[in-house]
Parts: structure tokens; sequence; C-alpha cells
């Protein structure tokens, strides 16, 4: 592609889910973590709680920074603390462009395409995904290219971009893959969406689990970790919202933003693993706490996550670790409280 292609979302800000995590075979609840954290804070009172780490702003790539400043805030149970109040620019720090997203033509490979996730499976955006989505979905009513020529039907235009990026989309626009550029929307050429997150300065749990709503949370490359992607609203439309290698595209509120964690695939550029071999820090969820990415350096996923996606160790005390990049979520749900 000559330019810059971007995929568009849907208004993902409009949509409140409640999401349960990935099971993986332990009884462990975030309940049980905050249960055990309240009887180790009675045991000694006076001692500091070390399985909960305050946000370490220094850990954002200071390219993907506007502004940090600390500011009083509001919690969701009423307690009134400190916050950090992080504006990003919204373009990845790591990586120089975006893309690839919707593939030109049904000849199309796997690296001139980007990504889509269904049921939980990241797939390559092929020509031939495309071409096949009729037998993909079982309805013959798919149909997003042109049988003489081969070429894929694309939202290639700010018009387009934005017809197709909203729950109700025109007629016209279905069967099409849809993506924007992000210069339609961003702050300068070549830049992003600037966004601000308020995020606890010190995490303070939940007494009991919290449904994700809103933002997960933001990556340190400056990136909004967004809600979970209305899929079915998408898949209605007969469209497909087409991810890059990241699991990130654009819509006109949020500028680009991720829907998943996919370091290290294709154009996505790999997270380092911790010193010990814990996977590397990817972000903050908007609790305040750390989330790390799914595999360790030997490819094994924890065995002790609670429902959030949570666990808690020596070194980073209480964490989260992402799911996996076509579950089209981060975590779970919320282990602390966030701010109003």
């Amino acid at each position: 592609m000559n330019k810059l292609p971007i995929y568009a979302g849907f208004l993902a800000s409009a949509i409140s889910l409640a999401l349960t995590g990935c099971s993986d075979g332990t009884n462990n609840t975030v309940d049980d973590v905050i249960e055990d954290v309240i009887e180790d804070s009675d045991d000694d009172a006076e001692t500091s709680d070390d399985s909960i780490l305050s946000v370490d702003t220094s850990l954002f790539a200071s390219d993907s920074l506007v502004s940090v400043e600390t500011v009083d805030c509001t919690l969701s149970n009423g307690t009134e603390t400190s916050c950090y109040s992080i504006t990003v620019s919204g373009f990845p720090a790591d990586r120089t462009e975006l893309g690839d997203f919707c593939p030109d033509t049904i000849e199309a490979t796997a690296d001139e395409g980007g990504k889509w996730f269904d049921d939980g499976v990241l797939y390559d955006l092929t020509g031939s995904f495309i071409e096949n989505l009729d037998v993909f979905y079982g309805d013959s009513y798919w149909q997003l290219y042109d049988e003489d020529t081969g070429l894929i039907n694309i939202t290639d235009t700010q018009v387009a971009c934005e017809a197709a990026a909203q729950p109700q989309v025109e007629a016209q626009y279905y069967n099409h893959c849809v993506q924007c550029d992000l210069d339609y929307f961003a702050d300068e050429v070549g830049g992003g969406v600037a966004s601000t997150y308020l995020i606890p300065v010190t995490p303070v749990f939940r007494s009991s689990a919290g449904n994700l709503s809103g933002n997960t949370g933001v990556a340190l490359n400056g990136v909004n970790m967004a809600a979970a992607a209305p899929t079915e609203a998408i898949l209605s439309a007969y469209t497909i919202a087409a991810f890059d290698d990241c699991v990130g595209h654009v819509n006109p509120v949020a500028g680009y933003h991720y829907h998943g964690a996919n370091h290290g695939d294709g154009d996505c550029p790999a997270i380092a693993f911790e010193v010990d071999g814990h996977a590397g820090m990817i972000g903050y969820a908007m609790d305040g706490f750390a989330i790390y990415g799914m595999l360790d350096e030997n490819g094994d996923e924890a065995t002790d996550l609670d429902s959030c996606r949570g666990q808690t160790d020596d070194v980073r005390g209480y964490h989260y670790h992402s799911a996996g990049p076509g579950e089209n979520t981060f975590i779970g749900c919320f282990s602390g409280e966030t701010a109003n």
C-alpha cells in the first residue's frame, strides 16, 4: 500500500462489557488474593503490603508521554487519594509506521495484510481468508471482493472510514474490509491522537472483582489498551475491521488503539523478558496494577492466575498477565479500584 493504512474500529468507548478471565485449571480467584492481602495486613499492621507496588511512570517510553502530573482523585469505592494524570501521544513509540491492515487483493499473502480474530483465535488476514469468508462464517452473503478483478473492497477514504466505523453501518459499506488512515484524526501529521488517563498512584484492592468497562489500560509505548471490540456489530454488517500484527487499529475517537497483545509477531516489536525470565511488562491497567505479557521466556503461561488474570510474586507484587492475542481482551476483570 502506498500510504499509511490503518483500519477503523467501532466506537469501543461506548461499550461496557463484563468479561471473565480465561480458565487456567485452578480454583484461585481474585477474591482469594484480596483475602490473603487482608490477612497479611492484619498479621502485621505496621508492615507495608509488598503485594502492592506504586505506578512507576519512568517505565513509559519518553517519546510516548505528553505529560504526567499528580492530582487529587476519588476511586470507585469513594476513597480520596492521589492519581497520575498521564497524557500519551497515541502513536506507538516503538514503531515508525503502522499496518498492514486490509489486503489489496485475494492473492495477497500474510505479509501483505493484517489480522482478524474470532472465537479466541487470531488469523492472518490473507487474500485467501477474505475470499473464503462465506465458508468461514457459513453465510453466502459474504463477498468482500470483485470476482472479475480480485480487488478487495476497502474503506480507503475518510468518508468511507467514518461511515463504516460505527454501530449502524451504511448499507453501501457492507461487505468491506474497514481501515482508516491515522492522519485523518491525528493531532499532527505523522502523530497520534493524544489521550489522558487517570490512574491511582498506588493501587487499592477492591473487596471483590470489578467488571471491565471503558479502557482497560495504557501501554508503555503510549497506546490505549481498549475495551473489547464489538465484533457482533462488525460482523452483522458483513465487514471486517482489520487489525495490524499488534492487534491494533484506528477509529475516529480513540485513534490507534489495541484490542489484544501480540508482541513479536510480524511487524509488531517483541517485549524484552524480565531478568528472571518472567514475561515483560507491557502497560498499566486503569486500577494501577501492571500488565505483563502472557508467556515467560520458555513460552509457558502461569498456572496460578486468578479470575482477573492476576498473580503475586516477590519481585512484581500483584500484577496481571495479558490474555491471548485473539481473545479480544487483555485481562479478565479489575482487581483494584479505578478512578472516577
